[in-house]
């Protein structure tokens, strides 16, 4: 007789093999659940924005009045109502469609840190542009001058060592200039290039103009030439070739251009690095101001100048003007009503792709905005090892421009998490198109699309990612295709309507950079007050 312990465990056995076979699927899907990232996509208003296009909205119901209306708070419009305060012209109103200022100034906020949204550093300004310079007085980001004249600038608000790195070659470098392993040529066309750009950077015409200057409106028309052809092709017919000079100047262009060399101008190409004369702080060369939740810490100090002047969540739909009074309709998304706005003079400092809509005769062609993609990530503490991440991290021959690390600036020891803020232009020949595309990915395609970049110099990094949050930005920046700069496109989008309606925007200087949009608000508010 069989011993009846023995078929107690047989059983049991069998048992614990069948329930094990019914288990694992269920305890691999746990594990894949544990490892779900929390996915989430943000951008611009522009459901409201597009309702322009229909022109649906309500008989207005209230009535405002006022000397002068800006339509717009991005870096142009509170820029424009800092120079009216700043003016003793107190009589103003500022309208913008989002629910915050600081257009593409602006950041977000998680439980470990601020981040940006769109624009993130400020360079150190030329010596030259003495606008800028007493703005940073006012934010108390310069403290004064030392014994030798040069100015004290806060060092909190400046970048911190590390401040970049590349990954190249299969390990990470500092600077960005590719430095490790290239050939003999190489090195000689890096050399070869940043010489010819020192001479760019200080040449002058025969009336003292610099050939190439911030504002661009300050800049010579010496070289206009170079505005003709791409910055590729001007390249190549300088014998600049090599992989690694090229990478890095395409990265350049699309920093601050949205395009790459193939795509920008040669003037706008040689004007990255020939614009800015390092003449002001000269003990500064490779520091830029910045801040965890980027350029939004400038639009915040702007801010101060409209504290009880501002109508948030309003729609400008549509505007009248006759020899006295200047009436605009406006659409209050919170209160679903249409008021009436009636002043003497408007400022819009929008973009030349909205104000299309409003006025049906300002049809441009030649404003090319290239669309964004920033993806904010909240990682593990463990992300990164015993490696420091630096505040710009760039990932050789990737399509992105890397990410900032949005604590570097941080004073405390960071205890918590870690968040990043990865950058990706879209750079092409047809940015409507890239438009459409960027809108219509949803939260898995934008992941593959970001993880795909950054598993080169982080093949795990999967396995550290607590979020991540998209910022999707349509139309992120003006870019200077060939004949945009010195274009008559651009110089008509600046002319005022019967000296009753006046326009602002970084898209009317031909690059978007805080300096040009700064520049374009005070020279507008000086010709709508007549000065």
């Amino acid at each position: 007789m069989p011993n009846s312990d023995n078929q107690f465990s047989r059983k049991s056995f069998l048992k614990t093999i069948f329930w094990a076979g019914l288990m694992l699927p269920f305890l691999q899907y746990c594990k894949q659940k544990s490892k779900t990232i929390l996915l989430k996509i943000t951008g611009t208003n522009h459901v409201l924005g597009h309702q322009l296009w229909a022109k649906d909205f309500p008989k207005y119901s209230q009535e405002i009045k006022t000397k002068f209306l800006i339509v717009g708070g991005g870096i142009s419009g509170l820029s424009a109502c800092r120079y009216l305060k700043n003016s003793n012209e107190n009589d103003f109103l500022l309208v913008e469609m989002e629910n915050h200022l600081g257009g593409n100034a602006s950041n977000g906020e998680n439980q470990f840190s601020k981040f940006p949204l769109g624009a993130h550093y400020l360079p150190i300004p030329n010596k030259e542009d003495l606008e800028l310079i007493e703005f940073l007085k006012e934010c108390k980001i310069s403290l004064g001058d030392d014994e030798n004249g040069l100015p004290i600038l806060d060092d909190e608000q400046l970048t911190f060592p590390k401040e970049e790195r590349l990954f190249f070659k299969n390990e990470w470098q500092n600077d960005l200039i590719p430095q490790n392993g290239i050939s003999s040529k190489a090195k000689e066309e890096i050399t070869d290039f940043f010489k010819l750009m020192d001479e760019f950077r200080i040449k002058k015409d025969n009336s003292g103009k610099y050939w190439f200057d911030i504002p661009i409106s300050k800049s010579s028309e010496e070289a206009k030439e170079l505005d003709r052809i791409t910055f590729l092709d001007w390249l190549i017919n300088n014998n600049f070739k090599s992989e690694e000079l090229l990478w890095l100047l395409d990265y350049s262009c699309k920093d601050d251009y949205g395009l790459g060399l193939k795509y920008v101008s040669a003037w706008a190409g040689i004007h990255y690095f020939a614009g800015r004369k390092n003449n002001w702080a000269t003990n500064r060369h490779d520091q830029v101001f910045t801040w965890p939740e980027g350029n939004a810490r400038l639009a915040k100090h702007l801010s101060k100048f409209v504290e009880n002047k501002q109508l948030k969540n309003h729609l400008v739909f549509d505007v009248k003007s006759d020899k006295e009074n200047v009436e605009v309709l406006v659409f209050d998304n919170q209160l679903k009503i249409s008021k009436k706005i009636i002043a003497e003079k408007v400022l819009f400092a929008t973009p030349q792709f909205v104000n299309q809509h409003i006025f049906r005769d300002r049809k441009f062609d030649n404003f090319n905005y290239v669309p964004w993609l920033l993806a904010t990530l909240t990682l593990k503490n463990e992300f990164g090892g015993a490696e420091e991440l630096a505040w710009d991290n760039v990932i050789f021959g990737t399509e992105g421009l890397g990410y900032i690390n949005d604590q570097h600036q941080n004073l405390n020891q960071i205890m918590g998490e870690k968040v990043i803020t990865y950058y990706r232009s879209f750079s092409t020949d047809n940015c409507k198109k890239a438009r459409r595309k960027l809108y219509n990915l949803k939260e898995e395609e934008l992941k593959d699309l970001v993880l795909d970049d950054l598993k080169v110099a982080h093949p795990e990094i999967e396995d550290f990612i607590i979020d991540i949050q998209f910022h999707k930005l349509g139309h992120g920046m003006i870019s200077p295709v060939p004949g945009f700069i010195f274009g008559e496109e651009k110089e008509l989008a600046k002319q005022n309507i019967g000296g009753k309606i006046f326009f602002a925007h970084s898209d009317l200087s031909g690059i978007s950079i805080f300096e040009e949009a700064f520049y374009q608000g005070i020279r507008a508010a000086k010709e709508m007050i007549g000065i």
